[in-house]
């Protein structure tokens, strides 16, 4: 599948099992139900907690994820901000069958726009796989600089933004920087304005609990026929009402998707104790999908 066809990618959960390690049988039941929905795979995001797992479990889920061979393409996350360590993450993964990067501005560090330049166009010219950049400043600290982006948006590896700071007007100043790459939807609730702006898709945390679901949503959004904009937001926003991504598993383990709620250290399921918000919104988001499918 081409990457200028997937309009939906699900930021993947890293399910755990009760001893806290990772749930290989609950990772290939929700690739499966991803890919037979049709939806990108988004691999080590930050929904995917990767920051918090150790290099050893990143390299087995990548190795596992690809030995399914999905029909849909793979992205992996690059987070971090130790150059050398990044870069030796690269080489491993350019050595594996996925298919696209998704790189996130340096964590912590808050580099300016030379900075970003400089480190982007670094990682970008040691893979030879297409390149998302992702803005997400309320982890990161500090956005994506468009200045940054004009510089790179003329990279051979360059193909797209995800846009995750929640405003419409800053998401149409990536749009004009990128220099007619595609710009996603960093934000489930969103989307029905960045659609109307330009959006190329979303990159959902959302589909994670609601795969066919989510790819409705976002279908509806592209051809500007979507008319439900109240009941989606609610049940989006249920999905942050602890960090991310805490509400999206418990919800998980509620309808048994994955068979725990567990997080990987700091995060932790006990700061979720009711499953009401998400549970509610669960149901809402089943009786809008059958309605729409008539």
């Amino acid at each position: 599948m081409n990457l200028n066809q997937v309009s939906l990618w699900t930021a993947v959960v890293t399910p755990l099992t009760q001893n806290h390690q990772v749930d290989y049988d609950a990772l290939t039941n929700i690739v499966r139900e991803q890919d037979d929905a049709g939806n990108g795979l988004l691999i080590l995001g930050s929904t995917g907690e990767s920051l918090n797992l150790t290099l050893n479990d990143k390299k087995q889920i990548v190795h596992h994820v690809v030995s399914l061979h999905p029909k849909s393409p793979i992205m992996v996350g690059v987070g971090g901000h130790q150059r050398e360590e990044t870069l030796e993450w690269l080489k491993f993964l350019e050595g594996t069958f996925i298919d696209a990067y998704l790189m996130v501005t340096p964590l912590y560090a808050k580099p300016g726009p030379i900075g970003q330049y400089q480190w982007f166009k670094t990682l970008m010219d040691a893979v030879t796989k297409p390149v998302m950049l992702y803005n997400v400043p309320g982890r990161t600290a500090v956005a994506l600089a468009t200045e940054a982006v004009e510089k790179l948006s003329h990279h051979k590896n360059f193909w797209a933004i995800k846009e995750a700071s929640g405003s419409v007007e800053k998401f149409k100043g990536y749009l004009k920087a990128a220099n007619g790459k595609a710009v996603f939807c960093g934000d489930d609730a969103l989307m029905p304005e960045f659609a109307l702006a330009g959006s190329s898709g979303l990159v959902s945390v959302a589909s994670n609990a609601w795969p066919r679901e989510t790819h409705l949503y976002v279908q509806q959004c592209l051809k500007k026929t979507f008319d439900d904009k109240e009941l989606w937001t609610k049940a989006a926003n249920s999905l942050f009402v602890a960090s991310n991504p805490v509400p999206v598993k418990r919800l998980m383990f509620e309808n048994k998707n994955i068979n725990t709620p567990y997080m990987i250290a700091p995060l932790s399921h006990e700061d979720m104790v009711d499953a009401t918000p998400v549970t509610e919104a669960h149901q809402s988001i089943q009786s809008w999908y059958q309605r729409n499918l008539k």
